[in-house]
């Protein structure tokens, strides 16, 4: 289970350069999410063989400058909620100033490892003003340039060093479905009416449930834990505090689940935010059921159903193979439907082909539609076999890996998915040398 580290500080102080730096010079990067309303960034890195997410809540403020200092307040609020250990950024160039104060200020009453970083500091001359900064009350501090990476590698380590340790991996494994979505589309509501009771209270207080709940569900002969994301903060008018939180925690969600259902609100189509939380899980190859929630709501006609959907699958291209259930949380209609295909996508995610079927099935195909020739040269593909990993990745084995183009890679995919049906799930394949 991997931990979440938030970056925090007053705009331009350098947390996007030191965000990307992090995420970028590690091969173990599953990707960055950007443009998650305005300059969102999540990414994941590795330090010293320990894998953490980092959260940059840069680029997120409105207006003049006494909203500023709220909006980066309630960030700061946010990230302490939601994150294992804090670095927060400053300006050596700058100094102290009473925004970073005010930050500070909330940061000394956490009980969580703080790490300041004095961004900037590139010569000796800065790193003599940098002792300014003991004036903040937060103790040792970071002299770090995130430009050339100067003094990131000294900070890293702190703070590997207090993360908490991997405790998930020891507990009995049961499937884990993770519940994610934009606020308000019914997420709780869903979880409350499948358990017959009101496990989840729907409220405006921030952050009524402050991690994701687990309950556990046993129906269908198949036992598996449903995780909520639920008591999304709804305390301010501010939009934009409202995505970040709901973003911060529907990533710890679909890190540590096997399928995640996206519950979106019919009324409100598949928008920038279900998307995000669409190519999220993508990225993170889980599988995926997508459900439009309040169907009982929208005024339909004969085709209403059909064109709804492939609406939705042309905003999923390439990944289309995604089932869609259309439910209402309110009329109780089509909800164990829901649970159903969701059992389903876990049997596929978890589907061990064994290798003489898949060649036997593919290696015909493969002859019928070889590869394309590149520069003349032919690629022959002698053999494939499913990879020992927890979600479907297959390797297929030919002499010239590097002329095989992404188009031939997706028609194996989708060959795949029609002999095998794979549906909701991620398919990755590769070719290697033989």
């Amino acid at each position: 289970m991997s931990s979440i580290v938030a970056i925090v500080g007053r705009p331009n102080v350098g947390k996007s350069t030191f965000f990307n730096r992090l995420i970028q010079r590690r091969e173990a990067i599953v990707d960055s999410v950007s443009g998650v309303t305005r300059d969102r960034h999540y990414g994941k890195t590795d330090w010293n063989g320990r894998n953490f997410s980092v959260i940059d809540t840069g680029g997120y403020v409105l207006g003049s400058d006494d909203v500023f200092e709220a909006e980066i307040d309630k960030q700061v609020e946010l990230a302490i909620a939601e994150a294992d250990a804090i670095i927060f950024m400053v300006d050596v160039e700058t100094g102290v100033t009473p925004m970073d104060e005010d930050v500070a200020q909330l940061l000394r009453k956490v009980n969580k490892p703080v790490f300041l970083a004095i961004n900037k500091v590139d010569n000796s001359k800065r790193l003599e003003n940098a002792v300014e900064f003991y004036s903040l009350g937060l103790g040792e501090y970071y002299p770090i340039a995130s430009t050339s990476g100067s003094g990131t590698g000294e900070l890293l380590d702190a703070l590997v060093e207090a993360l908490p340790e991997d405790t998930r991996e020891e507990e009995a494994e049961l499937p884990r479905f993770a519940v994610v979505g934009r606020p308000n589309a019914g997420k709780s509501s869903f979880i409350n009416s499948l358990i017959g009771e009101d496990r989840y209270i729907v409220t405006d207080v921030a952050g009524t449930t402050r991690d994701a709940i687990d309950t556990r569900y046993n129906r269908f002969g198949f036992e598996f834990n449903l995780v909520d994301t639920a008591g999304i903060r709804r305390k301010s008018k501010v939009k934009e505090d409202l995505e970040f939180y709901s973003v911060m925690r529907s990533v710890r969600a679909i890190e540590h689940c096997d399928v995640c259902l996206i519950v979106m609100d019919a009324t409100r189509g598949f928008d920038g935010q279900v998307q995000n939380i669409f190519w999220l899980a993508q990225r993170n190859r889980k599988g995926i059921v997508i459900l439009v929630n309040k169907w009982d709501l929208l005024e339909k006609e004969t085709n209403t159903m059909k064109e709804y959907e492939a609406n939705i699958r042309r905003e999923m291209e390439p990944f289309t193979d995604v089932p869609i259930v259309f439910m209402s949380v309110l009329t109780k209609q089509r909800i164990f439907k829901a649970i159903e295909t969701a059992v389903e996508v876990y049997k596929n995610r978890s589907k061990k082909i064994k290798t003489s079927e898949l060649n036997e099935v593919m290696l015909p195909i493969i002859e019928s539609y070889p590869p394309p020739a590149y520069k003349g040269k032919y690629v022959k593909i002698k053999f494939c076999m499913q990879l020992p990993t927890p979600q479907p990745q297959f390797a297929f084995f030919c002499n010239l890996p590097q002329y095989v183009k992404d188009p031939y890679k997706r028609f194996l995919e989708n060959k795949l998915r029609e002999k095998f049906d794979f549906s909701g799930v991620p398919v990755s394949v590769y070719f290697r040398k033989k």
